[in-house]
């Protein structure tokens, strides 16, 4: 016989068509339900989160964060010398240039002199307690500023806060970079560096330099600490400290095309954040000055390369002049070339001119560039002049001729030369004078009474949310992967008929749990003498009257209990129900089947010996086993005995046929507790005797699957399972409510005053 497992879909008759919702819709009561059930899981967890939020706040080392604003000016700068009304066109400045200018506030250049002006690679922090070391320093340079903590409970070895190290070199081997050495204070200023396996490295005094002779050197300035104290001191790597530093920074432009930049830095320290900030942006600063100021330098060496050779050129071309004035015994030019000579000297000295500005602009640009071409059109413009001029002049005698091409060498290499001499004047004064594009508008500062993080509403009320979401989310998860049966229409489905479906009881819950539950103290520990009127009982009363009206239909008037797995309450069903039916006034005998872990004797108050194993062996007869319950006249009970090596052996001898047949004829109804099914074999034995075989299900525990092979594995040995007993039912989710019981409590009268019984008026 296959097992097959019916889905609530698979069964019309089970829900309406129009009731049965998609298996992906969202049920929201169930949600809600499910919620409210576990609410004190919930609120629990959340109340975790908050207290480990509120933790966090009051531990954790609070971030300080400096801030500072730069403005970048989109205009170049006017340079003395460097930008006449007459020069070649400029290419077009970008409008802003914010967004390469945050890039060079972090860039290696930058943060490598602030590193080496403030020793950032240099870090020595001292070892506190653990968990609340901190927080026991911040309390005491608070309550004691400036002054070196007491040790607490004689741990000399943490620092207590106001611990003061001031370190004047530290250089360190290459093996040992980035790894921390350990520092510990002496007497009188003496201190030992170990490495992190203990060993010594070096001992030294304060205020004087300490060696190992293998690459170390050390030299501390200060020393305020405990003796003992212990410090890490660790030389870091520059790239990585370069790297780390990059990534703490913030550099943000505010507002766009503004060139305002915005930078933040975090740290503990916040006179640490300050300094680190105050130098990047100083570093950026003069950086930019003298990137400004390059190209005056630049060309400043140009001109000073080209006066000597100008001035040599100017003492030959006078000395030609002279000579040449000296073989003719000719003095000057005539007055009607004068205007010619100016004209040539004119145009000689702007080619002069452009021809220096081409070399310097060649440095800068290649011949294709729209600056260098028009500067080279420039110069051919001036050249075409020039050669009409000079056709002129060689319609003159050679005499005149000469004496002119001599005049105008002169007079040309003589204005270059003042030229350059001016130029390097303005350079000169450009180069000492430079300023860049960039300023600082708002210097590196910190507010030392408003720490950046952590944020105490923020943190708590995060921590509060999170922990509310993830409680919910726990819930819901585990309610999704919770497979055991939580509604009678899934065990219906299975072809079984739910006789009853008791209500869980916190009251039984209580009763089987209290001390001494599993000891032998005589105390009977059942609902139904210590709880009558609870809503578990009414259920189990509603129980014995379906029974009572089936009887007829039984074959004999034994009842089997049984269960799919351990744990689902079948004593505790059998052992109440048992009395139930006491209580109706019928003869009821409950026998303890379980011969291996029966507890039923337990809920009784008796002792286990003495009962069916013995019995079935033959060592006591059936007088001696069965025993009285009290409470009640009419419940009677075996105990299933010592446990036997062989229980499925003795349940299969004839003899225990016998003794229910024997049995069944003194009683009205015998109740047997059996072992659950899927463990052993031992209840598909003792269905066969039996004309009832009922099985318990616990709400949440038993999944359908495992209730439809039980049934099965019974079925197979010819047993029939004429229905379940829901068992435990919580009020969890829609659906749960239709075999739950409401809470019907009698009434309590209390004494009548001042009313006086009258007849009822008479009717008209």
């Amino acid at each position: 016989m296959a097992t097959h497992v019916i889905s609530r879909a698979d069964a019309p008759y089970a829900v309406p068509p129009a009731a049965n919702a998609r298996e992906d819709d969202i049920d929201i009561p169930t949600i809600v339900s499910t919620l409210t059930d576990n609410k004190w899981p919930i609120l629990l967890g959340t109340l975790a989160f908050f207290l480990v939020a509120v933790a966090y706040v009051l531990l954790a080392t609070p971030q300080y964060e400096a801030n500072a604003v730069v403005q970048v000016e989109s205009r170049p700068p006017t340079v003395p010398g460097l930008n006449q009304p007459n020069t070649a066109p400029t290419p077009p400045i970008v409008d802003s240039p914010a967004a390469t200018e945050t890039q060079l506030l972090t860039s290696r250049r930058v943060l490598g002199e602030a590193i080496e002006r403030l020793d950032l690679d240099t870090v020595i922090e001292p070892v506190r307690m653990p968990v609340l070391g901190d927080t026991l320093a911040r309390m005491q340079q608070r309550l004691h500023p400036g002054e070196v903590g007491e040790p607490w409970f004689g741990l000399n070895s943490y620092a207590w806060g106001g611990e003061q190290v001031d370190i004047g070199q530290f250089i360190v081997p290459e093996q040992l970079v980035g790894i921390p050495l350990q520092l510990i204070a002496g007497e009188r200023g003496q201190y030992k560096l170990l490495d992190p396996d203990g060993n010594l490295l070096l001992e030294g005094r304060v205020g004087q330099k300490a060696s190992n002779g293998r690459g170390l050197s050390l030299q501390i300035d200060r020393l305020a600490a405990n003796a003992g104290t212990r410090f890490e001191m660790t030389r870091l790597n520059t790239m990585a400290l370069m790297t780390q530093l990059k990534k703490d920074i913030t550099v943000s432009e505010q507002g766009r095309n503004s060139g305002i930049i915005n930078l933040t830095y975090p740290h503990p320290d916040a006179l640490r954040a300050k300094q680190v900030l105050d130098q990047i942006t100083q570093a950026y600063v003069r950086q930019n000055v003298a990137r400004n100021s390059a190209e005056a330098a630049k060309r400043l060496q140009f001109v000073t390369e080209q006066l000597p050779k100008v001035r040599r050129e100017l003492a030959d071309a006078q000395q030609r002049l002279n000579t040449f004035q000296s073989r003719t015994r000719t003095m000057d030019v005539g007055v009607s070339n004068k205007a010619l000579l100016d004209q040539t000297v004119a145009l000689d000295q702007s080619i002069q001119q452009l021809q220096v500005q081409r070399a310097d602009i060649a440095s800068r640009y290649t011949p294709e560039h729209p600056v260098y071409q028009s500067l080279m059109r420039q110069i051919g413009q001036f050249e075409s002049k020039k050669n009409q001029i000079m056709s002129q002049i060689g319609n003159l005698p050679d005499t005149q001729q000469g004496l002119f091409r001599l005049n105008r060498d002169v007079e040309v290499i003589n204005q270059t030369y003042a030229n350059l001499l001016d130029q390097a004047q303005q350079l000169n004064i450009a180069a000492a004078s430079a300023v860049g594009n960039a300023r600082v508008i708002d210097p590196a500062d910190v507010n030392m009474d408003s720490p950046s993080w952590p944020k105490p509403l923020i943190v708590i009320g995060a921590g509060t949310l999170i922990g509310a979401m993830f409680m919910i989310a726990f819930v819901l998860t585990r309610q999704m992967f919770r497979r055991g049966v939580e509604d009678p229409v899934d065990i219906e489905l299975l072809g079984l008929p739910v006789y009853a479906s008791i209500p869980f009881s916190p009251k039984g819950k209580q009763i089987a749990t209290q001390p001494g539950t599993h000891r032998r103290d005589g105390k009977q520990r059942l609902l139904a003498f210590r709880s009558p009127s609870d809503l578990a009982m009414e259920a189990l009363r509603t129980l014995r009257t379906s029974l009572h009206f089936s009887r007829f239909e039984m074959k004999n008037n034994m009842l089997m209990i049984a269960a799919p797995s351990p744990g689902v309450g079948k004593t505790f069903v059998c052992a109440n129900l048992a009395v139930t039916i006491a209580q109706a006034g019928q003869r009821v005998l409950l026998i303890d089947a379980d011969m291996r872990r029966g507890t039923a004797h337990l809920a009784l108050g008796t002792r286990a010996d003495g009962g069916l194993s013995e019995l079935l062996s033959g060592h006591i007869d059936d007088v001696q086993a069965v025993r009285k319950v009290g409470g009640t006249d009419n419940l009677s009970f075996i105990s299933r005995g010592a446990v036997p090596p062989n229980p499925s052996e003795l349940l299969m001898h004839p003899r225990f046929g016998a003794l229910l047949d024997k049995l069944s004829q003194q009683y009205d109804i015998v109740v047997i507790d059996t072992p659950p099914i899927l463990a052993v074999t031992d209840a598909a034995v003792i269905g066969h005797h039996v004309g009832t075989c009922l099985m318990v299900v616990r709400w949440g525990l038993n999944q359908q699957r495992e209730i439809a092979l039980a049934k099965q594995r019974l079925e197979q040995n010819g047993v029939e399972v004429r229905g379940a007993i829901f068992n435990a039912v919580q009020k969890k989710g829609s659906g749960q409510y239709a075999y739950t019981y409401y809470d019907y409590q009698p009434m309590k009268d209390g004494p009548i005053k001042d009313a006086p019984f009258r007849d009822p008026a008479p009717a008209r």
